[in-house]
């Protein structure tokens, strides 16, 4: 695809004129996917030389007149376009530190017209969405969803030219109903302003449809950046309930903080913080065990299983989705996830007491903490991260080093790859009646603490009976900046 569109951008004609841009003279040039000028050294002044790629840059183009204005995206301060762009966009505003426009004033209307339809032309070879489907959760996080899209993601789809159907969700797990029944032949993808938890329903309702084999390939996303890539799709299986994770999968400490933390939510960010310090001074850590098919290089780590009984269901109701209308247990044409025979493939186990197990999907958990330094795209494996014995201290400092992903080398944490994973939970050290809290993209799928909040939904499977992951590779897309 990317060399395709190489060769649609090589092969159009390019041009060149003499310009103004910020009100000096000035040579621009459209050649390939760049737009590039150069001052001349004519009336007005001096000027600076800057490029632009059409492709990671350049929203959209229009005409006013002999002005040709070309919508940017820029991230942090970009040299060419805040050179370039009237006095008017420079406020402060975090949508103008965004979204910029270069105007490049040409000798006449024509040439103006002439130069913007060629701009598109090239815009156009790239693939990019020309058509959206927008979910808003106005009450995830900070309940800033609304404003976010009024205010940062509207003004980029209107300048890119893309045409959007907005909705709002109005409660839990609306957004895979909305997925499940959205005509999706009107739209090039589906973007979800909110949390991870509204990109996860949407993956979850396109694969309960009985199209589920074409509709999963709709690109998905936040702010769509002309690239798409493949997104792996975790099939996460306990008897007969099956749910599909698109991040990860935590139990022990970094599940206890994320859900635990909630009732902190009134100190804002700061109750990660604050938690996390108050579980590892009282650490907790959980019997139990973690079965796993090494991906190629880690056939080494743990003990070999001689005999693994099936996961798969035996009729017994494990989890309350089998109640639903829409469940996948009750749409036989749904996706049924991928298949591993167990007795084909070599596992291998951990056994506990486990501090946490953590698997994911992708690199970061957040923006500034990053779960899995190998984890790729669509590369058909889970990065796994196991903490069993350390010390209080060397905890604390392993905290600070998820930043940057270096925690996965201290000799205290196991870091691996696998094909399939089989987590086995048990009770806390200490206590034959407190378990712990399986968490999955955010939100609690099983519970064995015994606590229950008024707003959580009840939990999809049972804590104690083994849950297993599997991978099916690149199932799904997303858009991506290269």
């Amino acid at each position: 695809m990317a060399e395709e569109q190489s060769k649609a951008q090589a092969g159009a004609k390019a041009l060149s004129e003499p310009v103004r841009v910020g009100g000096s003279a000035a040579e621009a040039t459209l050649s390939g996917g760049e737009l590039a000028w150069r001052p001349t050294g004519g009336g007005g002044g001096g000027g600076e030389a800057g490029r632009l790629e059409l492709e990671s840059e350049v929203l959209g183009v229009r005409v006013d007149g002999r002005a040709l204005r070309v919508a940017t995206f820029a991230r942090g301060d970009d040299a060419a376009a805040a050179a370039a762009r009237p006095a008017t966009c420079g406020g402060g505003e975090r949508r103008r530190e965004r979204e910029r426009e270069v105007v490049v004033e040409m000798e006449s209307e024509e040439a103006a017209a002439a130069w913007r339809d060629a701009m598109r032309d090239r815009l156009a070879s790239l693939g990019r969405p020309k058509r959206l489907f927008i979910i808003v959760n106005p009450y995830g996080g900070k309940r800033g969803g609304r404003k976010i899209f009024q205010t940062e993601v509207l003004p980029l789809i209107e300048a890119a030219g893309i045409l959007y159907t907005m909705q709002e969700t109005k409660h839990r797990l609306h957004a895979q109903e909305i997925a499940h029944s959205l005509d999706l032949r009107k739209y090039d993808g589906i973007v979800c302003v909110s949390g991870d938890g509204v990109l996860v329903e949407v993956v979850n309702g396109l694969l309960q449809r009985e199209d589920w084999n074409t509709a999963i390939k709709i690109p998905l996303g936040i702010i769509p950046a002309g690239h798409k890539r493949p997104l792996d799709v975790t099939s996460v299986v306990q008897g007969k309930t099956r749910f599909f994770s698109v991040l990860m999968l935590t139990w022990g400490l970094v599940a206890d903080i994320d859900i635990e933390s909630e009732k902190y939510r009134w100190m804002g960010s700061a109750r990660l913080d604050f938690y996390s310090l108050l579980r590892v001074v009282s650490l907790r850590r959980y019997n139990g065990r973690v079965l796993f098919v090494p991906a190629p290089g880690y056939e080494g780590l743990g003990d070999l299983v001689e005999q693994i009984s099936s996961c798969k269901s035996n009729g017994a109701s494990t989890g309350v989705q089998e109640d639903r209308s829409n469940d996948f247990n009750d749409e036989t044409c749904a996706y049924a996830g991928p298949s591993i025979d167990e007795a084909d493939h070599e596992w291998r186990s951990l056994d506990g007491p486990f501090v946490s197990v953590w698997v994911s999907g992708v690199p970061f958990a957040s923006e500034n903490v990053m779960t899995a330094p190998e984890a790729k795209f669509g590369d058909g494996y889970l990065d796994v991260a196991i903490i069993k014995d350390c010390p209080r201290s060397a905890l604390a400092g392993l905290m600070f080093q998820m930043k940057d992903g270096s925690y996965v080398k201290s000799p205290y944490v196991e870091y691996f790859k696998v094909k399939a994973l089989r987590i086995e939970p048990g009770m806390r050290v200490g206590s034959t009646t407190k378990g712990g809290i399986i968490d999955s993209d955010g939100e609690v799928i099983a519970r064995g603490d015994g606590s229950h909040t008024g707003d959580e939904i009840e939990h999809l499977m049972a804590y104690g009976p083994p849950i297993q992951l599997t991978v099916d590779q690149g199932l799904a897309t997303i858009f991506s900046p290269r």
